[in-house]
């Protein structure tokens, strides 16, 4: 960590590719896996009971349309990994989705609650295409963060858009950057005050863009 609070350099080329996975892979996967199975499980049962009422083929047919979409969504997790080259935000599943941050038409901050975890993300879109880059994630008063060279990356890349909403989320993760670099608890911490302003019971919510702007003017 920079001595004396100081932001790290970029550093490194800006066409590198450069990773943006909040979770590593072995953690991925193993979510993923707890989901299949507890979609299975859930179809199984469903099967189970249509077949009771309606047959066995009809009991396969109805756990099948129960199983099929969830084991595609946990294969579709287990894969899914996200990267920035230059200033476009990569992502990888069954196919490869691209939204140039410079050129994006909508930032927002997204937050997900599931499973005890909040999620903070920034939700970019852009060509008809949608991408949610995980920044954060916490449980109680700890958690994962993206690293210091991931969020300096991409604290650029908003800057460079020179609008308000770019230089809104730049200056956001800059203070994230700071915070981190003063050694503040993860409560103290930008991202994890704005995730708690979000309303508990909803799983997927944006923060209104007046609400983040008038959070981030507040920031030292």
């Amino acid at each position: 960590m920079p001595a004396g609070g100081e932001l790290p350099a970029a550093g490194k080329a800006k066409g590198e590719k450069l990773g943006l996975d909040l979770l590593d892979r072995v953690t991925v996967r193993k979510r993923a896996r707890m989901v299949a199975i507890g979609g299975i499980m859930v179809a199984l049962a469903f099967g189970a009971i249509v077949g009771l009422i309606g047959g066995r083929w009809p009991g396969v047919i109805a756990g099948a349309i129960v199983a099929v979409p969830v084991v595609l969504l946990a294969l579709s997790e287990a894969r899914r990994t996200v990267w920035l080259e230059g200033t476009t935000v990569h992502v990888r599943a069954f196919g490869t989705r691209r939204v140039d941050l410079a050129a994006a038409d909508g930032l927002d901050l997204l937050v997900t609650d599931l499973r005890g975890a909040r999620t903070v993300g920034l939700f970019v879109r852009g060509g008809k295409k949608a991408i949610n880059v995980a920044l954060s994630m916490y449980a109680g008063t700890g958690g994962r963060e993206l690293g210091i060279y991931q969020l300096r990356r991409l604290a650029d890349a908003l800057a460079a858009r020179g609008d308000t909403p770019g230089l809104v989320f730049s200056e956001l993760l800059v203070a994230q950057l700071r915070a981190e670099a003063r050694g503040l608890a993860a409560a103290e911490r930008p991202l994890y005050r704005l995730g708690s302003l979000a309303p508990a019971g909803r799983m997927a919510q944006k923060l209104h863009p007046e609400a983040v702007s008038k959070f981030v003017t507040s920031l030292d």
